[in-house]
This record gives C-alpha cells, structure tokens and sequence, in this order.
C-alpha cells in the first residue's frame, strides 16, 4: 500500500536560510575559481576528512559532522548529494534536522567537491556505497536514515540494498534513475565525448541546464550559490581531472541503473519528488521522440512507489528537482514529519 501525501503552495515559510546563502554567493557575471578538492569555497559547517585506501590510492572523503544542536534523539541522518551538487548543498536540512535533535553526517563522495579527484578509479555505486560505509565505520555509527538526492538517491538506494541492517530508513529526493536511460534508448557516450564535452562546463551552461529542468524555467538569487560553487571547480586549476572524473560518474549513472532492483529494498522508504522535475541524463543525445517522454517525474514517482514495497511517496505540486533548495522550509517540514512517523 503506498502512502501518498501532496504538499501545495499553502503551508510553511520558504525564508529557511535563503537569506544567508544569498548573501554569501558571488554577484552574477563574476567567475570564481576554487581549487580541485573546492578549496576557497566557505561550507556551512566544518570539513573533516576520513582517510582511507581504496583501489590501491590514499583517497580522503570530506564530510560534515554536525551535532545536534535541540535535545539529541539517539538518531543519526547520513545526506548523499547528487552529481551536480555537494554536502553543502544540504545546508538549510541539515539545520533543521540538527535543531530537531539528529545527528547530521553529509560527506562529499570520491570524485567530487572537497573530496579527492584520483586520476584512475573505477567509479561504482557499490564502491561509494562502501566508502560511504567506511566512513560510518570510523565513526562508529551502527545504523542510520540515508537520504539521497538526485544521484544521491541512487547512491541511497544501493546502500540500503547492500547494507539493510545499518538502513533505519532509506529517503530519496527527486532521485535521477527512475528509469534506465539506455534502455529508454538514449545513445552512449564514450568517456572521451563525455569528458570533452565537461570540459566546456561554464556558470553559463549550469545555469541554463539548472533552470530549464531543475526549476521549470524559474530562477531565484539564492540558486547562484549552488551553481558558483559548481562552476568554480571547473574553473579552477582543477578542471581536467574534475572534468575527467565528471565523466566517469556520468558513465556510472548511465550503466549502472538501480530501477531493476527497486522490488528488492526492505527498509522502509520514502519518495519525495518535485512535480515540476524534468531531469534525464543523457537526453540531449537522444532522438526528439524519446527526449520528450523521459524524466516523467509525477509518472516515475508513482511507478516507483508501487515498486518498492510499503514504500511512502510525497508529491510537492510546484516544485522541481531541488525541493530542499527551492522551498527549504516546506521540504524540511514535511521531512521531520516524516521522519517522526
């Protein structure tokens, strides 16, 4: 039985921290730089480093460990970003899940943001799901709720598939991987194509990408933040091996679906997905007729919930693929009312 909530446009304040974000992101037209592992960039909340050896390198994983700032609950909450996100991206959640009580663990995966950038790695999600298990390892956390966002719901997914027992609950956001996008028919690309075309990855092209499929042709300030933190790494002294290692998780999130399995979770689960959520990696390869039918998300939220048994689905009517960015406090809401139940 799936259980359906809508949010609409009435309910809480977007205010969040929106004012804070905004206040901190470059003017528009400016083009910061920052270096390979986003040196330069201020996140929300001090950056640790685990260190671990994976595929014969040292590699570090960069990750906030924020303490519950409302009287603790005994209850940890792991956050995965998407590929065109990082940790911080989950500012505004993670204030409010801190000030709810839990413990709040937002890494940035191998590949991306504060982390490393090796040059020869065989990206997998199983793989990150280990770092990512590495990682809960050393700092001793048995068990808790992993929320995913877009890739990072993906990511989610598989973490729960091999580790059910460290799974409290298993929340994905506007998760990318609803559908499998080889089998829709979206042609291949080498990691060759692929990395030359990162190469030319601007505030320009994020941009247009962002509000054209993230936020259905709309446009706030406060999105720049996300979006400059993005572009400065391609723009930084970086940018071949952050574009390089673009490519292969773009790569793995073609050739690696997840939706396959989905019958196979056994944690409970929620969906939150934004209505208004066009996103379909690869679609700009694809034939007009198969661009126009992929990242359904109203129509993929609801086949996936019936997939995914007992599974809880949240609707968010005029949002799109970022709900924790563009209405932070109506999705934080409905998060902690979620997690309490």
């Amino acid at each position: 039985m799936i259980k359906l909530a809508r949010i609409g446009l009435l309910g809480l304040s977007t205010l969040g921290l929106a004012a804070g974000a905004l206040a901190q992101a470059p003017k528009p037209g400016t083009s910061p730089a920052y270096g390979p592992q986003l040196e330069g960039f201020d996140y929300p909340h001090s950056i640790q480093r685990h260190a671990f050896s994976s595929q014969g390198q040292q590699l570090e994983m960069a990750y906030m460990d924020v303490a519950p700032q409302g009287q603790a609950n005994g209850r940890t909450v792991v956050l995965l970003h998407g590929k065109n996100f990082c940790g911080a991206t989950w500012q505004d959640t993670i204030a409010a899940l801190s000030q709810a009580g839990y413990r709040v663990v937002a890494p940035d995966q191998v590949g991306f943001c504060a982390s490393s950038k090796p040059a020869s790695y065989q990206f997998s999600f199983h793989q990150l799901a280990a770092n990512t298990a590495g990682l809960l390892d050393a700092l001793k956390i048995q068990r808790a709720t992993v929320i995913g966002h877009s890739m990072g719901g993906m990511l989610a997914t598989r973490f729960a598939l091999m580790h059910p027992e460290r799974t409290e609950k298993l929340v994905m956001v506007n998760p990318i991987g609803l559908e499998d996008y080889q089998a829709e028919g979206v042609p291949y690309a080498t990691l060759d194509s692929a990395y030359e075309g990162e190469l030319k990855t601007r505030y320009e092209t994020l941009r247009g990408y962002q509000q054209k499929f993230y936020y259905d042709s709309q446009w706030k300030p406060e999105y720049d933040r996300w979006v400059h933190m993005l572009a400065g790494l391609y723009a930084g002294p970086g940018k071949e091996i952050v574009s390089r290692n673009a490519a292969q998780t773009g790569d793995m999130i073609f050739t690696q679906p997840v939706v396959h399995e989905f019958g196979n979770i056994r944690v409970p689960t929620t969906l939150i997905i934004g209505q208004t959520d066009r996103s379909a990696p690869g679609a700009n390869r694809a034939t007009k007729e198969i661009a126009a039918r992929l990242g359904n998300y109203p129509e993929l939220g609801r086949k996936t919930a019936q997939a995914i048994p007992g599974a809880t689905l949240i609707e968010f009517q005029e949002l799109g693929h970022s709900p924790q960015v563009e209405a932070p406090a109506r999705f934080n809401g409905a998060l902690l009312k979620d997690l309490a139940g």
